[in-house]
């Protein structure tokens, strides 16, 4: 079959205007996820009501709720933490706090002032016995401005991490994130948790705080076990 020369000419045509398109619609995919990875870390009236006291809070999706715990997903994130040995809980989180606190307010290889985000996380190993020597890793969430690029730390015992996207059960409370408390509801949560068969990171879980000090009264916390595989809702209420 022989194609003429105007014939060919149009196929010309066509074939670059697919491939345009194509490209067009490439760079908008990309524009798309890069926007919504950025978004993960935004406005503190976009998440909940009770994350009021930042700028910026770790947003999430809802996947579905009832009395017991929740299920939400977590896109990947960038943190700044560290980590803290002793046998209580509630004086590692007052030293750890204090290294990334510093961190923020200048003590990195750019000398930048950093906003404070919400929540504060603190990474706890599941099963320890009451007067047993425990790591505990306390984490601030970075501002969406530095989660592409962050300063590095001056303290060493600081380090920049990349949390993975998950999805996680959470159970909410209020009151004050104290080592009796936060233990209680994070028991209650494995005891949910076990009674739906659902499967989940057992080795460790989190304290979740979003709250100064300085706030008195509608606290609020959560405790975290991260998913493993398809997550299971939760009876509904």
């Amino acid at each position: 079959m022989t194609i003429s020369p105007s014939q060919a000419r149009h196929f010309a045509v066509a074939r670059r205007d697919f491939f345009s398109k194509m490209n067009c619609l490439i760079g908008a995919v990309v524009l798309l996820l890069s926007i919504t990875a950025e978004a993960r870390v935004g406005n503190s009236s976009e998440p909940t009501s009770y994350c009021t006291e930042t700028k910026e809070c770790l947003l999430f999706d809802l996947i579905c709720e009832g009395k017991e715990y929740e299920v939400r997903h977590y896109e990947a994130a960038k943190w700044v933490a560290t980590e803290i040995e002793s046998i209580f809980i509630d004086v590692a989180k007052v030293k750890a706090f204090r290294k990334l606190y510093r961190y923020i307010t200048g003590e990195n290889e750019e000398g930048a002032t950093i906003d404070m985000t919400a929540p504060v996380i603190t990474k706890v190993k599941a099963e320890t016995s009451w007067l047993e020597n425990s790591v505990y890793v306390l984490s601030f969430l970075l501002p969406s401005a530095y989660q592409k690029h962050a300063p590095q730390p001056n303290d060493t015992s600081v380090y920049l991490t990349d949390m993975p996207d998950m999805n996680v059960y959470v159970k909410s409370y209020g009151g004050w994130i104290l080592s009796p408390i936060a233990k209680k509801y994070s028991g209650q949560l494995k005891k949910a948790l076990d009674n739906a068969q659902a499967t989940y990171q057992k080795d460790y879980y989190y304290d979740v705080g979003y709250n100064s000090p300085m706030k008195l009264t509608d606290r609020h916390n959560e405790a975290w076990y991260v998913a493993k595989g398809t997550p299971v809702c939760p009876p509904a209420e």
